[in-house]
């Protein structure tokens, strides 16, 4: 609470804290016309919550830092700070330490990827590369063309730059070729420019599901003939649990495709490093919207990411995270046959998620409330479009809590489920009775 009136105001004792958006906020009447898209993220929203040791969070996309070597990692830190300090600790260039700019193509060879230096940029993680390429290219109503679902920090993105999202549906191999043509013929009919295809092609968030090799030249062919960008994100493309990378969109076509690439998912999320690889010409405004926002990525995290690839076995541990990620997704899917059968879901052959569909008369949305209570929490899957659908699927995540906590999660789950399921045999709705007073998590537990 405010102890101090507002200039002018004759009254004393506390205010209430203003809250923007409201008509306590002194500024609402100053806010720019983008700040009316911002929303909070319904998985932020959750973090307080499923932080508590008692919850077992299936929500949440943090990776799992326990097979990281912590003591060599400290080393490494005090070596780059006892060596480099000057430049560690220093401003740096606006596209990244070369250096780095060189090893991350070694990286980005294990999915097809011939590049230079030159084309990449490094990045406040990927998130920042998103907001960066949809700031250059999208325009107040331009139509983003998207998966259904896709990741919700990219709609979170698109929103705040007042894109139109169109969704694409998937299915178990991904983006559909023909859905996507019919869509962007048809938001060409309607005289509406499409500016980007956003695609997370490998072990999608939140489908869990992959593009197939035989339907990627297709979903570029098509891209080129309605001349549209495509926009692949690809965080989880090195964390498979059964085979060698696909190639990768950008390896198909060096023109056609900017490339997302982060070492939040293989390293660790906390140094904040990701990239873009671009076309010439896009890169280069990709620079100058860096340096405008933020001068330059940190060279501290850039040079300690740099002396990991160095002298660390870094393709050794992307294959221990591989061994973990894969026996917690077992232990996700053999619990969801156990405990809940009348529900569906796909199996990913990488990366952190299954999608769960609920059974008919279930939302997920209205249901957390009552799974909160019962110490699991998920993601509901209207989180992922950009228009309302998904009330009937759930993003589960299984990367970082235990086989055992994965296990224990889905059984809360599975009763919240039941309990759901009679409410709607005898209602013909869930979401009803005892209990409804319990709140979703809102934007204030972010």
């Amino acid at each position: 609470m405010s102890q101090h009136p507002l200039p002018g105001d004759p009254t004393s004792g506390p205010l209430p804290t203003p809250a923007a958006g409201t008509r306590l906020d002194r500024w609402l009447g100053s806010y720019s016309a983008r700040t009316h898209g911002m929303r909070a993220s319904e998985i932020r929203a959750l973090f307080a919550v499923a932080n508590r040791p008692e919850v077992v969070s299936l929500a949440g996309g943090m990776p799992c830092l326990d097979v990281l070597p912590l003591d060599t990692l400290a080393e490494l830190s005090r070596h780059v700070v006892a060596t480099r300090g000057a430049t560690a600790l220093q401003y740096g260039s606006g596209q990244g330490e070369e250096r780095l700019r060189e090893q991350i193509l070694e990286v980005m060879r294990l999915e097809g990827i011939d590049a230079h230096p030159d084309d990449v940029v490094v990045t406040t993680g990927s998130q920042q590369a998103l907001d960066l390429v949809t700031r250059i290219f999208v325009d107040p109503g331009d139509v983003i063309v998207a998966e259904a679902p896709s990741y919700v920090g990219a709609l979170g993105v698109f929103r705040a730059y007042e894109a139109d999202v169109v969704h694409v549906p998937l299915d178990e191999a991904g983006l559909i070729p023909a859905a996507l043509e019919e869509t962007l013929a048809r938001l060409e009919r309607a005289g509406r420019r499409v500016k980007l295809l956003y695609t997370v092609p490998n072990f999608h968030n939140p489908a869990g599901v992959t593009l197939s090799a035989e339907r990627r030249p297709q979903i570029l062919e098509i891209a080129r003939r309605h001349n549209v960008l495509v926009l692949e994100d690809n965080p989880y493309g090195l964390l498979g649990f059964e085979a060698d990378p696909l190639p990768a969109l950008r390896s198909l076509d060096d023109d056609g495709v900017i490339y997302l690439g982060s070492f939040s998912k293989t390293f660790a999320p906390g140094y904040r490093v990701g990239w873009a690889v671009a076309p010439h010409a896009v890169r280069e405004k990709l620079v100058l919207a860096s340096e405008s926002a933020i001068l330059c990525p940190s060279n501290a995290s850039q040079l300690a990411i740099s002396a990991y690839l160095e002298r660390c076995d870094w393709r050794g541990q992307i294959k221990s995270f591989r061994e973990l990620y894969r026996e917690r997704r077992d232990a996700m899917i053999g619990a969801l046959a156990e405990y809940l059968p009348s529900a569906s879901w796909t199996v990913p052959d990488g990366g952190f998620y299954t999608w769960v569909k609920l059974p008919d008369g279930l939302d997920a949305r209205a249901m957390l409330p009552r799974a909160v209570t019962a110490r699991v929490a998920y993601v509901p899957g209207t989180a992922f479009y950009a228009d309302g659908q998904g009330a009937d699927h759930m993003r589960l995540s299984f990367c970082f809590p235990t086989p055992e906590r994965i296990r224990e999660g889905v059984r809360r789950l599975a009763t919240v489920v039941s309990g759901e399921s009679e409410l709607v045999d005898l209602f013909g709705t869930g979401g009803s009775g005892p209990g409804d007073d319990v709140q979703a998590p809102g934007p204030d537990l972010a």
